[in-house]
């Protein structure tokens, strides 16, 4: 199937491009460009929800409304993505609700292979695998993890040569007739189809929900093109990993007959790690040899993270850094990093699970 602008244009769905932002004067504007620039004749609107940003965000956007209506500002005064997203879920037309993040870059083409996957699948939701790119040392760790099961988990929108339905994907564009059907409120000036009980996570939840009343509800497709920029410093990476284990954890209590042992894997590894430490050390004639165990757990993610290295070496210049040419990192320094970054997602991820489960548990204190 080919997107055209011939005179079929019209029988074509209508698409809202969903933005939340916050502090985004740095890419705001790339980003919007580059939607406007989209060849998708029925693009008739980019709505930015911005949580009151205090640098120049809202500006930006204004000036571009300036010279194109159907840029839209509007206030998402929670801060939070998922009440951003039901904001603009409740001001959208487009038959299509396209979520974009400002940190990306997208092919020139996304919008039209967005809407080619979701015309010809039964999928509610489509969207590509999401591809690591980077411009620093530590960031390109991050990158280059993400290529090892280690790093990405054998999750299916991981895998960039990937084709076929999956249990989530990055970012997303929906039906919007299907988003609007797994909402419970019957309040429609308050709309509540992305959890707002939850500050990460939510965009798996909601693809759970999807799931439960569409088997084939999401889809993978490779040619859809987005490149995601991780985090930066290592303190950011462990913050964002430990509030994943937080929202995997009460998404699982919400969709427990769907949540598959990924989600739970880092917890229930290291968890047992722990235990089995306990018992050595109580019972040392046991002989569980699990000091030996724990030494392979640390080496394990330095091997991977040599052989994906190794793997990815002639190919990191041109399909992962984003920087300047003279200031790529040594192999020596990536295999550091990328190794750092394997050891650090799944404990974190542990972390964050189990604070999670302890409050919801122990302390009795419902949702985040």
């Amino acid at each position: 199937m080919v997107i055209s602008t011939d005179s079929f244009a019209n029988d074509l769905p209508s698409v809202t491009i969903a933005i939340p932002a916050y502090n985004e004067e740095a890419y705001i504007e790339k980003v919007v460009q580059k939607f406007l620039a989209s060849q998708y004749p029925r693009l008739i609107e980019i709505i930015i929800a911005d949580g009151n940003s205090s640098d120049r965000t809202q500006e930006i956007v204004k000036q571009i409304s300036l010279f194109d209506s159907r840029v839209k500002l509007i206030i998402n005064p929670h801060k939070i993505q998922s009440h951003a997203l039901n904001i603009i879920l409740q001001k959208a037309k487009g038959d299509i609700f396209l979520r974009a993040d400002a940190h990306c870059e997208y092919a020139s083409d996304y919008v039209e292979k967005c809407v080619k996957a979701l015309l010809e699948t039964k999928a509610d939701n489509a969207g590509g695998a999401q591809r690591f790119v980077a411009a620093g040392a530590f960031q390109a760790g991050v990158a280059l993890a993400a290529n090892s099961i280690l790093g990405n988990g054998g999750a299916k929108y991981r895998n960039i040569n990937y084709d076929g339905y999956a249990d989530t994907v990055y970012l997303g564009c929906f039906w919007r007739k299907a988003l609007l059907a797994v909402d419970n409120n019957s309040n429609l000036n308050e709309i509540n189809v992305f959890d707002t009980s939850q500050i990460t996570n939510q965009d798996a939840e909601l693809n759970q929900k999807l799931l439960s009343k569409n088997p084939e509800a999401i889809y993978v497709s490779s040619d859809i093109k987005v490149w995601y920029y991780p985090r930066k410093t290592w303190k950011s990476l462990w913050i964002q990993y430990f509030k994943y284990g937080r929202g995997r954890y009460l998404t699982s209590v919400k969709h427990p007959e769907q949540m598959q042992l990924r989600g739970k894997l880092p917890f229930l590894f290291i968890l047992t790690l722990i235990l089995l430490l306990l018992l050595d050390l109580a019972f040392s004639d046991l002989n569980l040899h699990i000091r030996e165990i724990i030494l392979a757990g640390l080496l394990i993610p330095l091997i991977e993270s040599l052989r994906v290295n190794w793997k990815l070496k002639e190919r990191f210049a041109t399909e992962i850094w984003r920087g300047k040419s003279e200031q790529i990192p040594s192999l020596l320094v990536r295999w550091f990093y990328t190794g750092i970054v394997i050891l650090t997602m799944p404990l974190a991820h542990f972390f964050g699970y189990g604070y999670q489960l302890f409050k919801n548990k122990i302390l009795r204190i419902e949702g985040w």
